[in-house]
């Protein structure tokens, strides 16, 4: 039988209620959950003394439970006569002082000041089908009525889904009408909700507290469990109610179908004392899955920047090695810390639950995988703003057994991008104290590995050998790279643009960065400091492009899209000397983009190798103004393979994994 309207709008109209109810009966019909997953809130904001009126009380039994567990002086009214009747019938014996009145809430005959408490429980929904002036006409009228039948103090508890007209006018109106405002979410009505129809729209409680006089707006929020956090102003009020629908939509997509199509779908969870994400949750289904399978990896913390964690492509190529038709891959917060993996699972569960697929049986057990026993170790050092780069965090983050510490630095605005990489290791100082310093002879970037074999190349092949080498470098960061070509390359002076001075003070602050006779930077554009370069005939035996972009809309990640155009890749040209080596750094996310850039490069040098492994994002390209054929480039990188492993070994110098620089001729591609 169909007892839901065709449209919305019938909702607000006596003839459909007066059908609705001939139709159900006796049957009650319950909007927003049952007294048992209600009480919990509502014992909270109404006494047993109070003077209750609940509005649009329909057949609910809430008035019913109310009375049963001690309240006695409660009026309920509807706008429907035929339902009144079939109250005021079945409680005239048990229940004889529960009164029924036949009354529209917008033109109520109660005096004013006659109630402590009034309940709303779906009627402001039922009431405001739409946004259009006769509806809020008619609400004006209806928030009107309850203002004025309150008393000094009293309470509007009002049950709604709170969809955004509905939140924005209720919000509207009582936080300029002298109330304290408060909405908490019931979260056991939901579950109830969930247990009987697969799914559910989030429920909230909105607590109107009426202060004629009340100097400022009092806004309150509780989201999860009983912590009820101060609010700043309506917006971030209405924001919060928002995120929680907009999530709540993605989990019941979740539960009804595959998302193969998708790719993935993101949910941030918060804990209701702090505004940055507790855990960051990637869901992904293997394509033409039954959906019958179901795990949570958990990754430790440190790990989240790994290719197969950080990225797009490495979770889609995780998940297809799991053998699992959906998997949640779950990365634990910055600036939270976690005891263990037993709290994580309790903390989780309830959300991945709603995350499961449709095929999972009811009495699965989901799995919980990682990495290993231990959540992992992360320390932020520091923050602060920067005006070129926004938020900036360094933090220490530890090894697996935590036997090794390294140090990063990451831009807020693109987290899971690592600016900067380096190990950390103590020394002893001179009055006997155990200092951190920066491990300048150990590349913790791998990428920044196979730029350096570039410059080894360079110097092989320049008929100078051992005259001093200049290395420009665009992009600073920490200046992992820079130092690391510091130590191995004596015979070098490094050049380093960097446009932010707020990295550079980072540098030599948390990252002990040198600057010296042969070690320089210079804050400025790094574009106009090229343009600069070749129209006053500077040049360089060595330019390399390591800087990144923290625009997340473009299909380049590395290096910003301007410094590939035309005129910068001439610049460049003109800034290299003969036998010089022009060393790019590429992440390129819309794979249409490289056959474009490659053709501009073509365009501007006369031969270019590339190399690109597997699971490192980077990929490297090298570009000489001079021509040289396959086999010339053939002797280059295996002379420059074999230097650069004896200089490491000369040096006392290690990368991180080695036995990938050990296969780099492998993946090496001639271009041009």
């Amino acid at each position: 039988m169909n007892l839901l309207p065709k449209c919305h709008e019938e909702f607000s109209k006596e003839d459909y209620w007066n059908t609705f109810f001939k139709k159900r009966g006796k049957k009650t019909f319950e909007w927003y959950g049952e007294y048992p997953q209600l009480c919990g809130q509502l014992s909270k904001y109404v006494k047993v003394k109070d003077e209750i009126l609940v509005v649009g009380c329909g057949n609910s039994k809430l008035s019913m439970d109310l009375y049963d567990v001690g309240y006695r002086s409660i009026k309920s009214i509807d706008i429907s006569k035929i339902v009144i009747d079939q109250m005021r019938e079945q409680n005239k014996v048990d229940r004889p002082n529960l009164i029924f009145e036949k009354m529209d809430a917008t033109q109520m005959t109660y005096s004013d000041d006659t109630f402590s408490v009034i309940i709303d429980k779906g009627t402001l929904d039922a009431l405001m089908s739409n946004n259009d002036e006769e509806t809020l006409s008619k609400i004006d009228k209806y928030f009107n009525e309850i203002s004025r039948v309150l008393r000094k103090g009293g309470r509007y508890i009002c049950i709604s889904l709170l969809q955004e007209h509905i939140l924005r006018k209720v919000i509207s109106y009582f936080t300029s009408s002298h109330f304290m405002f408060r909405i908490t979410r019931c979260q056991d009505a939901e579950i109830k909700a969930q247990e009987e129809d697969g799914s559910s729209f989030p429920v909230f409680i909105v607590m109107a507290t009426k202060f004629p006089g009340l100097s400022q707006q009092v806004l309150e929020l509780a989201l999860t469990g009983d912590h009820i956090s101060k609010v700043s102003n309506t917006e971030e009020l209405i924001n919060a109610i928002l995120a929680v629908q907009q999530s709540n939509i993605v989990c019941n997509r979740l539960q009804k179908r595959s998302i193969a199509d998708v790719g993935e779908i993101t949910l941030d969870l918060f804990s209701p004392e702090n505004d940055k994400p507790r855990y960051i949750i990637h869901v992904l289904d293997r394509p033409r899955s039954s959906g019958k399978s179901y795990a949570v990896f958990l990754v430790p913390q440190g790990r989240d920047s790994d290719w197969l964690f950080g990225t797009k492509e490495g979770r889609k190529e995780f998940a297809e090695l799991m053998e699992k038709d959906r998997i949640a891959i779950v990365i634990l917060g910055r600036n939270h810390t976690f005891k263990n993996w037993d709290e994580v699972k309790e903390e989780l569960n309830y959300s991945v639950k709603n995350l499961a697929p449709s095929g999972l049986p009811s009495n699965s057990t989901i799995a919980y995988l990682s990495l290993g026993a231990d959540v992992g170790k992360c320390e932020i050092l520091h923050e602060e703003e920067s005006k070129v780069n926004g938020r900036i965090a360094i933090e220490d983050v530890y090894s697996d057994n935590h036997d090794l510490k390294f140090r990063r630095l990451i831009f807020l605005k693109n987290q899971f991008v690592i600016q900067s990489d380096a190990k950390v290791k103590s020394i002893k100082t001179r009055r006997g104290k155990i200092k951190d310093i920066i491990d300048h002879g150990y590349l913790a970037c791998e990428h920044h590995a196979f730029m350096s074999i570039g410059v080894q190349a360079m110097i092989g092949s320049n008929t100078k050998r051992n005259q001093s080498k200049e290395i420009l470098v665009i992009g600073l960061g920490g200046g992992g790279l820079c130092m690391f070509l510091y130590r191995c390359f004596p015979q070098s002076k490094i050049t380093a643009i960097e446009i932010d001075e707020t990295i550079l003070k980072i540098a030599k602050e948390y990252f002990n960065f040198i600057i010296d006779e042969r070690s320089k930077v210079e804050i400025c554009d790094g574009i106009k400091y090229l343009e600069d370069a070749a129209k006053n005939g500077k040049k360089f035996d060595a330019i390399l492009f390591d800087v990144s972009t923290n625009d997340k809309l473009l299909g380049i990640s590395c290096p910003p899209i301007e410094f590939l155009k035309p005129s910068v890749l001439s610049s460049v040209s003109k800034c290299l000397n003969k036998d010089g080596f022009f060393i790019l750094s590429l992440v390129c996310r819309d794979k249409n983009l490289r056959p474009e850039i490659l053709n501009d490069l073509k365009k501007t040098f006369s031969s270019i190798t590339s190399i690109k492994i597997k699971d490192i994002i980077n990929e490297i390209l090298f570009c000489t103004v001079s021509k040289k054929n396959p086999d010339e480039w053939k002797n280059i990188w295996n002379n420059a393979k074999e230097t650069f492993k004896q200089t490491l070994e000369k040096s006392k110098l290690s990368i991180k994994n080695d036995t990938e620089t050990s296969e780099f001729l492998q993946h090496l591609t001639i271009e041009l």
